[in-house]
């Protein structure tokens, strides 16, 4: 194959040596399986440093394990903030883990933190599925949740979403200020 990607066809390795030099680039094998072998005629550092970039893109396109914390005593708010964090976790692919972390006398009422995690992962059920159970360890609870497929995705707790509930609720409030007025 030559500089700009054409194939030159079968020649001797004479005539490719040659032909890679009045070019000022190298002769590199790529197929020495092949039959006869396929070389290319290339800047051998730009051929090795595309590989490696290949090779990058490659490994780095599994699946992550994102983590989610909460604590038993959580607000409403950040309760949303964070499931809205986790569906777009599970919206990229990555797959979320969910801790619960007790302290001091909060492991008195573990079920509360049980009752926690149920309700996370029944809100999150659109997006994930359980891979592993909520299970107590230590002090923490733990639940793993693993991306449904993109056509079966469903986001509740997306940003819109709540920019609509907070205009509903002002044109609530908002209506019932002029009712008091009257």
């Amino acid at each position: 194959m030559g500089a700009s990607g054409e194939q030159l066809g079968v020649m001797k390795l004479s005539d490719a040596i040659r032909k890679a030099q009045t070019l000022g680039l190298d002769l590199v094998e790529v197929a020495p399986t092949a039959n006869p072998p396929v070389c290319k005629i290339v800047d051998f550092g730009k051929f090795r440093y595309d590989i490696s970039k290949q090779e990058k893109e490659k490994k780095s396109s599994g699946t992550k394990l994102k983590e989610i914390k909460f604590r038993v005593n959580i607000d409403s708010h950040d309760y949303t903030t964070k499931l809205r964090h986790g569906e777009a976790f599970l919206d990229k692919g990555n797959k979320v883990r969910v801790q619960l972390q007790f302290r001091g006398r909060e492991m008195a009422h573990q079920e509360f933190g049980m009752q926690l995690m149920y309700k996370v992962r029944d809100d999150l059920n659109g997006m994930s599925q359980v891979e592993m159970e909520p299970k107590m360890a230590g002090r923490n609870i733990t639940m793993t949740l693993s991306p449904l497929p993109q056509a079966r995705r469903k986001r509740r707790f997306s940003v819109e979403a709540d920019d609509a509930e907070a205009e509903a609720e002002n044109e609530k409030d908002n209506g019932s200020e002029s009712d008091d007025e009257s």
